[in-house]
């Protein structure tokens, strides 16, 4: 493959930032926006909307094939989806879980919840018994979308969520739910008048990593789009768009990251859609072979992949452009550092260089590069995108000089006093913890605090340091070790437990467990203890540790059980009975340095 050109390196950072102003209108939708002003213009109403990538054994070999779903299509299937809503009672306002991997149906459900008013709750596939009953309990949904994959964790719970009246069943799973999604919906007309929801209004409820308790549901609003979009356009070298020429292109978007997460719905599905353009859709299992199979035969021109993707692809083909052919024109990457290595493998083997990203469920997509208008620093998160007024603030919420350590923050408004239409509206039945998310400075200045601690040099690049709490990033997911805990503590051998990131190589950290055992339990196995107990010991009891691990992951996502389990006497507690994470965090952090010397 010949080399790919490479961007301009000239910084037009400033004058970009200095330029944008938001043009955020008092009536917003997302579906509307997304899918209705795309099938109802004759021009884009056959454009492809959603390519599903489909693959089928052939003999010994895979081959992949693929169908299609326009944007008139797309319109068409939500509007009958919202009338089969509304018979079911469903008004605006209610929570809808939509629990279903990347298919079509997960994108016309969206847009179905979205253009009758009611709030969309996605829930991922991965999501066990307990991770699931807590979100329906917690949001108070009324009604879920599943299918085959989900459809089991979803009724295995019905019975502990009274609120959650009806399941919407795709394929084999209908037989098993009250309505079945294809029957329903042929019988329905195939138009539905738009709700006229104010950019403010509720759209979607996701929830977050607890760190110290349980997750918390983020309100996402209409205008949350609008918000995201120059952290994608810039992150993706301007999607769409021919940045040199100011010319239309065609633009086909990818990412394995699951249409639950905002990784996924936020930085991938409603972005691409809400340019009118297509994204791939792929219900199967990650891997490198795959991922190369759906860049080449689908001719992919931007990609979120995380660093654990990218580095399971590089390991796998050192030298891919040997074998296939790519027509990257933006990747972002976001979850945790690229590194320098996976950083030149872009570079050099796909022909794009990464731009990192940073940002939360709460103020997404707000700090990055954009290799194409400012130059990256390898290393660093980058800068705050245009349109958000992002900054490093001590404890009084005070600006940071250059250098120094502080909490990364976003302001309400924008550098020319207008609201930054990013934010969240608050976590769902917690003003406590919301109120708790802003800070007022001594200006009057309102920040949004991350819990990310960085500092900016004197261009204005930050520099990640790490958390102001416990939370961490394994593999690349973010892993609340709050919940964990408490799954753990379900188990009948657990007294305490206290969940930490254990330093690795490969995937940066995996989850660790350090578990305190009841009396009952070691007076049981009193027979088998080893002689000088057991603390200090990592592994004690082989079939122990298969049984708590088996009990997390029948639970929670597969990614947040402990992949390592340390029983020990006693956890390390403050004064007042709170448990240090930090001081058992560090201990790894030793180990590890000790172990690499």
């Amino acid at each position: 493959m010949p080399a790919t050109k490479q961007l301009p390196t000239s910084d037009h950072y400033a004058a970009i930032a200095r330029q944008f102003r938001w043009r955020v209108p008092k009536y917003f939708n997302i579906a509307q926006e997304c899918s209705r002003r795309w099938a109802d213009n004759p021009d884009t109403s056959n454009s492809i909307a959603v390519r599903a990538h489909l693959m089928a054994s052939a003999g010994h070999k895979s081959m992949s094939r693929s169908h299609t779903l326009s944007y008139a299509q797309l319109s068409e299937q939500a509007c009958q989806l919202s009338h089969v809503l509304v018979r079911l009672g469903i008004k605006r306002g209610d929570r809808v879980a939509i629990v279903l991997p990347q298919r079509f149906e997960t994108a016309v459900a969206y847009m179905a919840v979205l253009q009758m008013g009611a709030v969309a709750v996605p829930l991922s596939q991965l999501f066990g018994p307990e991770a699931l009953q807590f979100r329906f309990q917690d949001s108070g949904a009324v009604a879920a979308v599943v299918d085959e994959s989900t459809a089991s964790a979803v009724l295995a719970v019905r019975g502990a969520c009274p609120e959650l009246r009806k399941l919407i069943g795709i394929g084999d799973a209908a037989a098993h739910c009250d309505v079945d999604y294809a029957l329903q919906t042929l019988m329905m007309p195939g138009r539905f008048a738009c709700t006229k929801t104010l950019a403010n209004d509720p759209a979607v409820l996701i929830y977050t990593s607890g760190t110290t308790g349980p997750p918390k549901g983020a309100l996402i609003p209409h205008r949350a789009l609008i918000g995201n979009l120059t952290g994608f356009v810039a992150s993706q070298n301007w999607f769409g768009f021919d940045a040199l020429r100011n010319e239309s292109s065609e633009a086909v978007f990818w990412s394995p990251a699951d249409w639950a997460w905002t990784g996924g719905l936020m930085d991938a599905l409603l972005p691409t859609l809400y340019f009118g353009r297509e994204i791939i859709a792929f219900n199967g299992r990650f891997s490198p072979e795959t991922a190369f199979d759906i860049l080449q035969s689908h001719r992919v021109s931007h990609t979120f992949l995380f660093p654990t993707a990218l580095k399971a692809m590089m390991k796998a083909f050192p030298t891919p452009k040997k074998h296939f052919k790519f027509k990257l024109q933006g990747l972002m990457s976001a979850g945790e550092a690229v590194g320098d290595t996976v950083y030149g493998w872009c570079q050099e083997q796909l022909g794009i260089a990464p731009n990192e990203m940073f940002g939360q469920t709460e103020i997404n997509y707000i700090v990055g590069n954009c290799q194409r208008f400012w130059p990256a620093k390898p290393g660093s998160m980058g800068k705050g995108y245009p349109g958000h007024q992002v900054a490093v603030i001590d404890e009084a919420s005070r600006v940071c000089k250059a250098g120094e350590l502080g909490e990364v923050a976003v302001n309400h408004l924008d550098r020319h006093g207008h609201p930054d239409p990013v934010f969240f509206l608050g976590y769902w039945n917690k003003p406590e913890a919301t109120e708790k998310k802003t800070t007022v400075a001594a200006d009057g200045q309102r920040w949004c605090r991350t819990g990310d601690l960085a500092f900016a040099d004197e261009e204005g690049y930050l520099w990640y340091q790490g958390r102001a709490d416990d939370m961490f990033k394994a593999a690349g997911y973010r892993i609340g070790p709050g919940e964990v805990e408490n799954c753990l503590l379900k188990h009948p051998a657990v007294l305490n437990a206290a969940v930490v990131p254990k330093p690795d190589l490969e995937r940066g950290a995996v989850v660790k467990a350090y578990v305190v055992l009841t009396p009952d339990f070691i007076a049981l196995r009193a027979d088998s203890m080893p002689s000088d107990g057991i603390k200090d010991l990592k592994n004690w009891d082989a079939e122990l540790v298969q049984s708590i691990q088996q009990h997390v992951r029948g639970q929670l996502a597969p990614y947040e059980y402990p992949k390592e389990i340390e029983f020990i006497d006693q956890l390390p507690m403050t004064t007042t009975g709170k448990v240090q994470r930090r001081v058992l965090r560090l201990q790894e952090e030793e180990r590890f340095k000790n172990q690499s010397a």
